[in-house]
Parts: structure tokens; C-alpha cells; sequence
């Protein structure tokens, strides 16, 4: 199964945390990052193809 999303839909995941990081939820896991970039790591890594 392919999966795709534009970076800016899964930015939407990201919400701040009040520590100067962000809670990131996709597919049912929820990630603390300290930088929105690491979405498209989190993603690749569930098996998104990103559309910039």
C-alpha cells in the first residue's frame, strides 16, 4: 500500500508541547520532536512518500 501526504498536512500534527518542542501524532503513536523537520523523518520511517 502507498502511502502519500504533502509536508504541510502532516505539519498540521504538530502541536507545541510548552517546552520549546512539539507532540507529533501519526497513525496512532505520538512522538516529542524538537523541530518540525523531523515530521518527514517520522513519516518516511512509517512509509509516507512526502509531496512537497
Amino acid at each position: 500500500m502507498v502511502k502519500t501526504a504533502t509536508f504541510e498536512a502532516l505539519l498540521e500534527g504538530a502541536m507545541e508541547d510548552g517546552e520549546g518542542g512539539y507532540i507529533f501524532k501519526l497513525e496512532g503513536k505520538t512522538y516529542h520532536i524538537k523541530d518540525k523537520d523531523e515530521v518527514r523523518k517520522i513519516a518516511e520511517e512509517h512509509g509516507y512518500i512526502i509531496i512537497y
